[in-house]
C-alpha cells in the first residue's frame, strides 16, 4: 500500500493549511485518512478502511514529505557496482553519518543551489521508513521495525564536503533531502531498480540486489548505538554515476514499486 501526506490545492488561499494523511488506490485515487500516516502502521486492512474520510485526485492535491522524520542516517559506499566504480575495496560494516531534520524536502518541490556552492551533486537511494522505535535490534528482528520503503535523493554540495575533509556540511543544506512520493509497504527491497534523471538523461541506472549491506543488516547495526524513533529514514547509499547537476535542472529518481520523486534545482540569489 502507498500512504502518503499532502494539503488540497483548493485551500491554497488559507495560510497553514493542513497536512492531511492517506493512500493511493488501485485507481490512483488519493484516499483520506483519518490518522496520521505512522498511525497504520502493522494495522489491518479492515482498520485502515474504517478510517476514509473522503477521496481526492492527484491532480487536486499538493503532495507533502510522507514522513516528517527526526533524523536521516545515510550509508555511504553501499553497492558492488558504485564501489567498482570508484576502485574501492567492499566495506566491512556500513559508513554512516546523518542528515537534520532542516534537510527534509518534498516531491514536485525545488531544491536551492547554494549561492556559496560551485557543485550540487543527485544521489538517489532508496530509503527506509521505521514504523516503531527501534534500539539494539537484530537483523532477523528488523522488519519487526520498518513501515515500509520511499524515495530519497541524497543531494550534496560536493566542493564542501571535499574541502572540509567531512560531509555534514555539504550533505546539510536546507532542502537537501527531498522524500517521497509514497511510503510503499509492500515491497522486495533487495530487488527494486533505481534510476536518476537529469534533464530526462538518464545518469544513474542500477539494482537494490546490488546492495553490499540489506536494510535490514544496517537497521541493526545503527541501532546497537542509536535509537531510531518513527518516521526516521535510513537512506541505504546510492549506485554509480553520481554526479553534478546545473542551475534549473531537473531531477528525477525512480524506485519501481514506489515511483518517481521529482525536483527543480533553482539557484540562490
Amino acid at each position: 500500500m502507498k500512504f502518503l501526506r499532502f494539503k488540497n490545492k483548493r485551500d491554497s488561499l488559507n495560510e497553514g493549511r493542513e497536512i492531511k494523511s492517506g493512500f493511493l488506490d488501485e485507481e490512483n485515487k488519493v484516499v483520506e485518512l483519518k490518522g496520521d500516516v505512522l498511525d497504520y502502521f502493522n494495522a489491518d486492512i479492515h482498520a485502515i478502511l474504517d478510517d476514509i474520510v473522503e477521496s481526492h485526485s492527484l491532480e487536486d492535491i499538493e503532495l507533502e514529505s510522507p514522513v516528517e522524520p527526526s533524523k536521516i542516517v545515510c550509508i555511504g559506499l553501499n553497492y558492488t557496482d558504485h564501489a567498482k566504480e570508484m576502485n574501492e575495496e567492499l566495506p566491512d560494516k556500513p559508513t554512516i553519518f546523518i542528515k537534520p531534520s532542516t534537510a527534509i524536502n518534498k516531491t514536485n518541490n525545488i531544491i536551492i543551489y547554494p549561492k556559496i556552492s560551485s557543485r550540487v551533486d543527485y544521489e538517489g537511494e532508496l530509503g527506509v521508513v521505521i514504523g516503531k522505535t527501534a534500539k539494539q535490534v537484530t537483523p532477523e528482528e528488523a522488519d519487526d521495525h520498518i513501515f515500509g520503503y520511499t524515495v530519497i535523493n541524497d543531494v550534496t554540495a560536493r566542493d564542501f564536503t571535499l574541502g572540509d575533509g567531512q560531509w555534514t556540511r555539504g550533505k546539510s543544506c536546507d532542502g537537501f533531502a527531498p522524500i517521497g512520493p509514497y511510503v510503499e509497504t509492500e515491497l522486495d527491497p533487495l530487488n527494486q531498480s533505481i534510476v536518476t534523471k537529469v534533464n530526462g538523461e538518464i545518469r544513474q541506472n542500477s539494482s537494490t540486489s546490488k546492495m553490499i549491506f540489506s536494510p535490514q543488516e544496517i537497521l541493526s547495526y545503527v541501532s546497537q548505538t542509536m535509537t531510531f524513533n518513527p518516521g526516521d529514514i535510513i537512506a541505504t547509499g546510492t549506485p554509480p554515476g553520481v554526479g553534478p547537476m546545473e542551475a534549473d535542472s531537473i531531477v528525477e529518481v525512480t524506485i519501481k514499486d514506489i515511483g518517481t520523486l521529482r525536483n527543480h534545482l533553482i539557484k540562490e540569489e
